[in-house]
């Protein structure tokens, strides 16, 4: 059975911005010009345009990831670190195993993680547009995993032709 709270009855883990006292607003990525005359957020990297970078981490051998304070730290921290803005994020605790799945909406798209303490193991996706830089998110999420080993891969998600 599932449950909504991590440390207590009670404890709403749907946060928004600003309830830690910190204001996170702050322009979101650099704008391109789109075919249409508009702006658009698209990454430009080693000559190709794409909507977004989607950085897939794999964390083995780590440890807080049934600590939703911990979670939530570190994931507001990497999103900070790599530039983007935090809009929303959602918490849930699995009582079965103790679990955390969440994720961080952000204005240049989310960070989610899906945790399995007892295989010590924690899925992260770091999806971003524009001018955020996902890999920079990558050092913060580890000093707060400590994982003993760790796999990362890159998806360049609506690669323009």
């Amino acid at each position: 059975m599932a449950e909504n709270v991590a440390a207590g009855p009670g404890r709403n883990l749907e946060r928004t911005p600003g309830d830690s006292g910190q204001d996170r607003t702050r322009e979101a990525a650099h704008l391109h010009p789109a075919a249409d005359g508009g702006q658009d957020y698209t990454v430009e990297k080693d000559g190709l345009r794409f909507a977004a970078t989607h950085v897939l981490a794999e964390f083995w051998g780590s440890r807080h990831l049934d600590d939703v304070d911990v979670i939530e730290d570190a994931i507001r921290a990497a999103a900070e670190a790599a530039g983007a803005t935090v809009l929303h994020v959602y918490f849930h605790r699995f009582s079965s195993t103790g679990g955390v799945s969440g994720v961080a909406v952000l204005a240049e798209s989310h960070i989610s993680i899906h945790t399995w303490p007892e295989r010590d193991f924690a899925a992260i996706d770091i999806f971003m547009c524009g001018a955020c830089d996902p890999y920079k998110a990558v050092p913060v999420l580890r000093r707060a995993f400590a994982p003993t080993s760790m796999q990362i891969s890159e998806h360049k998600r609506g690669l323009f032709r």
